[in-house]
């Protein structure tokens, strides 16, 4: 009978809880990301001869917007990523309060990425040094917002004529 009663209070103390809650105001969850990779033929394209350049060193500044009630305040950060063996680097931004993806109101949001230094002995000389284009992507159901930087490069110091022509 004792665990009668220890089940009985139980359920009447989580229906309690579950009939008093309330949503929970969730904040997007923001993704900066980008590559960098080898522009082997000087040409400030991808092309069929380029590659991901693990390794190199970017610099992210961003200034969001914080949607307030009360004041009208920004959130400005600059921090240094390296790119990962598949050239990409990416900075994760936990939930924080006010702050909404550019796409969710005419709040103007701005992250931009620069180049550091390449760990590359062979591609080190830059070539795209910053970029301030971005594309702000809105996952509904997960609430993430992913800010897609424009592509950045290295070169090598002198062009590949062999494979790349004049």
């Amino acid at each position: 009978m004792n665990s009668l009663l220890v089940f009985v209070v139980s359920s009447f103390i989580l229906r309690f809880l579950v009939l008093d809650a309330r949503p929970v105001k969730t904040n997007s969850h923001i993704v900066v990301m980008g590559f960098v990779y080898c522009d082997t033929c000087h040409n400030n394209s991808f092309s069929k001869h380029s590659y991901f350049l693990p390794g190199a060193e970017v610099k992210i500044d961003c200034m969001f917007k914080v949607i307030s009630p009360r004041t009208a305040e920004q959130i400005s950060f600059s921090v240094n990523r390296t790119t990962n063996k598949y050239g990409v680097y990416k900075l994760e931004i936990p939930s924080v309060d006010g702050i909404k993806c550019a796409e969710e109101s005419a709040i103007v949001n701005s992250c931009q990425a620069s180049l550091m230094w390449s760990s590359s002995s062979s591609c080190n000389v830059p070539g795209y040094r910053a970029t301030s284009d971005q594309i702000a992507v809105k996952s509904k159901g997960a609430n993430l917002c992913i800010y897609s930087l424009s592509a950045l490069n290295f070169r090598p110091s002198k062009k590949e004529v062999s494979l790349c022509g004049n």
